[in-house]
């Protein structure tokens, strides 16, 4: 009678870890990642975040695969989100990706969750490296958007002046539309001396429609110096930025401004930004003016999975025209929630707008409340390529003295942001 065939040989997890290591060791990085992802799939979740954990770290000191490495950890942080030496990993990522403002909320998430002595002095070191800064990066999200008033527009028929009602034609009503939104960034850093970096900047936004007379365009360009000692950061920068409406040339603006943040305490942050700026309309001469800005911001992790921000902010434009000549005040706050592998963020604003002096047209001074609300969801379960799925939903009311200023307004966001 023949001999039962063999049972077939398995490897341990310890095995597999093992021979991992030796791969990563020999420099075999490829042995290394299939073993350590199929470890990822094991129906322990301790032996999942391990094997995710020491990935990770291949990924980022061996391959510098920064992204992916991130992924990795926030993975790991799904699942146990009080695990404080995976967010400070996570924590360095961000910060050699150059997401600096990333990197910071991660590290006050890890000092919220709670941290032995010794994993204190590593947030120490971390808090100190993000001083060492990635000298080139930037950032994309891609989105439809549907909305209900693209122009911002009032739904009246009819438009009230000192001399009697006119009728308005559609394309001074709302409309609505589906857009695509396009946003992105990119820096470059240059080394100064110790503690200071000349710091360029390049960013676009752009809403686009089928019908070309709705597309909004801004590009903008900022260079200035930026320095950092102790928790402080302090950076200038100036330059210029132009606004294409319906594809002709809306405005153009040249602008400066200065920022300085730093640490409050182990879980919050303090900011402070002041900016002035010269915008020449270029559809209305009398709408061209002189803007200031200020506003001062704190944000504070209350755990390692939920925090939030407030915001009071101050502007002033000085037209040409004292009817276009205004102030705005205001404030905002938002709450962010991880559940899971969804991370939840909901904002509220509110400002109170007033004009210098009444327009010729109108029979009253301009006077605003606005009023709007968001709420945000990141899939971090549907990720692909180091994208997850966002979905935003924008609601905005702006009561106003002027019908033609008068609106509703009601958006969504479809598109993908970067996993974590």
């Amino acid at each position: 009678m023949p001999a039962p065939a063999s049972e077939p040989n398995h490897l341990s997890a310890a095995q597999v870890f093992a021979l991992a290591g030796q791969a990563r060791d020999r420099g075999d990085f490829a042995t290394a990642e299939i073993a350590y992802r199929a470890l990822t799939n094991d129906v322990d979740l301790e032996i999942r975040t391990e094997a995710r954990f020491r990935l990770g770290l291949m990924l980022a000191d061996d391959l510098k695969r920064y992204g992916d490495a991130a992924l990795e950890f926030r993975r790991i942080l799904d699942d146990k989100p009080g695990a404080a030496r995976v967010r400070l990993e996570l924590a360095r990522m961000h910060a050699m990706l150059g997401n600096m403002a990333g990197a910071r909320k991660e590290l006050r998430a890890a000092q919220a969750a709670g941290l032995p002595g010794a994993v204190e002095q590593l947030v120490r070191f971390y808090s100190r490296a993000l001083n060492a800064r990635k000298p080139l990066g930037g950032s994309i999200e891609v989105a439809l958007a549907p909305d209900s008033n693209i122009n911002r527009a009032t739904r009246s028929d009819t438009l009230g002046t000192v001399i009697g009602d006119f009728s308005l034609d559609d394309d001074a009503r709302a409309k609505s539309g589906v857009g695509l939104d396009l946003q992105g960034q990119g820096y470059f850093r240059l080394g100064i001396e110790p503690g200071a970096d000349l710091l360029v900047r390049a960013s676009s936004d752009a809403t686009l429609y089928r019908e070309a007379d709705f597309n909004d365009v801004t590009v903008a360009l900022q260079a200035g110096p930026q320095y950092t000692w102790g928790g402080n950061q302090l950076t200038f920068s100036a330059g210029p930025s132009r606004r294409w409406y319906g594809g002709r040339l809306f405005s153009a603006t040249i602008a400066g401004g200065v920022s300085w943040q730093r640490p409050v305490g182990r879980r919050g942050q303090v900011r402070l930004d002041g900016n002035i700026a010269h915008v020449s309309n270029r559809r209305n001469a009398l709408q061209t003016a002189d803007d200031f800005t200020l506003s001062a911001s704190f944000d504070r992790s209350f755990s390692a999975r939920f925090g939030g921000g407030i915001q009071v902010f101050g502007f002033r434009e000085a037209a040409r025209d004292p009817g276009y000549s205004l102030a705005t005040g205001g404030t905002s706050a938002y709450l962010f929630r991880e559940v899971g592998r969804t991370t939840l963020v909901g904002t509220l604003v509110y400002s109170h707008l007033e004009a210098d002096a009444r327009l010729f047209l109108y029979p009253r001074r301009r006077i605003e409340d606005r009023f709007s609300a968001s709420a945000a969801a990141t899939l971090r379960t549907f990720t692909v390529a180091g994208f997850a799925p966002l979905v935003r939903l924008r609601w905005e009311r702006n009561r106003s003295s002027i019908a033609i200023y008068d609106y509703r307004r009601l958006a969504a966001e479809f598109g993908v942001t970067s996993a974590f």
